[in-house]
């Protein structure tokens, strides 16, 4: 009866918190990722330690919740019958195959929930479904293995493709790479495996290649591609006038591209190739940027110039990942170890997000423009969870959560969303920045002392 009574105070007090231990202990549960571990794992198998104390204990460390594994460790090491070591062993050999499945089967439930939450984000291209992949190489870990110690280059312990559905704001998919210095373009065969027929995929230029554009199309699916210098085609017909955005005017072109084997023409195919002729020059000082598509003509060149343009939006994920939560942790130099806490960082991520659209859901007019802020919702987790879980014991989370239908926890997230005080969770209205002035000496290897330049200006003001 009194854990019932503290979890109905944080209902009220820390909305947020109540609904993110709520979504992962329904999406998390333990037998269900023990299942995904049995279904997918080739090398390793379960004995005393569970795939799912594992995660429980990475989740500690991406949400901030807890410094280190170790840390985590310690802390419920009453109810984990193996040692540290037994864990650190455990982390050290997970299959990137299963860490990719984890977040597969979790995304799509999160998105039937966002879905039964009726909020959804800007449609980039209304009636498409639009994915937008980019890669992301993890950041160099400390030298902790041997084979680092005597190395001064940094170690980088894996390379990842996250593929990001706009609309929903959800990571649905990841291919990982266990090679630091993979490059995007060797994933491209397991990222195809993942297209679906009617869907319309965004990349950089990175992915510009033959093999991606044509396995697109052979899917029965469209494309959406910045043009790579190193991919030639023959321009057929000329440049239309489509009108223009906000950065440059629009032209269209055909562009045919033609795949080859053993110098033998295999297969050609008619793509559209848009390019915005921008007023300012790009950051890299480019005057126009070429885009690649095979969408219909009833999508007009603009369109496309526009939709490109919010590419940026899997930029921002990236950077919410890395900010708000631990994804790269430092001390994991094995890259199965590290592949893993950063899938466990984009399915926090997707967490959040779901958190986010029951919060809109449940204060749409009070929302109006302003946007919810993921630093906020991550801050606040952060602070209470600790003493949420001292004040409630877990078998209460279970009951209230765990075998929730889909339908009814998004109605119940929904009604505890309606709590949160929505000024304290919106972003700061943003301002345009200002530009950098040119510094006028030295380097960051040199020194002021910053009292003397306020002496300075203090006289000249006087």
């Amino acid at each position: 009866m009194i854990g019932r009574r503290m979890l109905e105070l944080f209902e009220k007090q820390s909305p947020v918190c109540v609904c993110v231990r709520g979504l992962l202990e329904n999406l998390m549960r333990p037998e269900r990722l023990d299942h995904i571990f049995e279904q997918t794992a080739q090398r390793q198998y379960c004995r005393s330690l569970t795939f799912s104390t594992c995660a429980d204990l990475m989740s500690q460390v991406v949400a901030r919740i807890q410094p280190s594994i170790h840390a985590a460790y310690k802390a419920d090491s009453d109810s984990i019958p193996v040692s540290v070591t037994a864990v650190y062993d455990k982390l050290n050999g997970l299959e990137p195959a299963v860490c990719e499945r984890l977040v597969h089967d979790t995304a799509a439930d999160m998105a039937e929930l966002v879905d039964e939450l009726g909020h959804h984000g800007d449609q980039l291209l209304p009636g498409r479904e639009l994915r937008i992949l980019d890669g992301n190489h993890l950041a160099g870990t400390d030298h902790r293995l041997g084979e680092l110690r005597r190395l001064g280059a940094a170690a980088l312990p894996g390379q990842s493709v996250p593929v990001l559905d706009p609309q929903r704001k959800l990571i649905t998919d990841v291919v990982t790479c266990e090679d630091g210095h993979a490059s995007e373009r060797t994933l491209i065969p397991q990222v195809l495996e993942l297209v679906q027929s009617g869907q319309c995929w965004m990349a950089d230029a990175n992915f510009c290649t033959l093999a991606f554009l044509f396995g697109i199309v052979d899917h029965k699916a469209h494309f959406i591609v910045r043009h790579h210098g190193n991919l030639h085609g023959e321009p057929v017909g000329k440049d239309k006038a489509c009108g223009r955005t906000d950065t440059g005017r629009v032209t269209e072109q055909t562009l045919r591209i033609t795949q080859k084997k053993s110098g033998q023409i295999i297969r050609s195919r008619d793509v559209r190739r848009i390019t915005i002729h921008r007023d300012e020059p790009t950051r890299k000082g480019a005057t126009e940027v070429h885009i690649l598509s095979n969408l219909p003509k009833s999508v007009s060149a603009r369109q496309i110039a526009l939709a490109y343009r919010q590419r940026w939006k899997i930029e921002t994920a990236f950077q919410e990942v890395t900010t708000t939560l631990r994804c790269e942790i430092n001390t994991l130099g094995y890259p199965d170890a590290a592949l893993f806490g950063f899938c466990i960082a984009l399915l926090h991520y997707n967490v959040m997000s779901v958190a986010q659209a029951a919060l809109a859901s449940a204060h749409r007019s009070q929302l109006g423009k302003r946007r919810l802020s993921m630093y906020a919702l991550a801050n606040e987790i952060s602070g209470v969870w600790r003493g949420m879980s001292i004040a409630i014991d877990s078998a209460i989370w279970s009951e209230e959560f765990e075998t929730l239908p889909l339908p009814a926890l998004a109605r119940k997230l929904s009604s505890i969303a309606s709590h949160a005080d929505i000024p304290r969770l919106t972003t700061h209205k943003w301002s345009p920045k200002r530009p950098q002035p040119k510094r006028i000496s030295g380097n960051r290897g040199n020194h002021v002392s910053t009292q003397k330049l306020l002496n300075k200006r203090k006289s000249k003001a006087s």
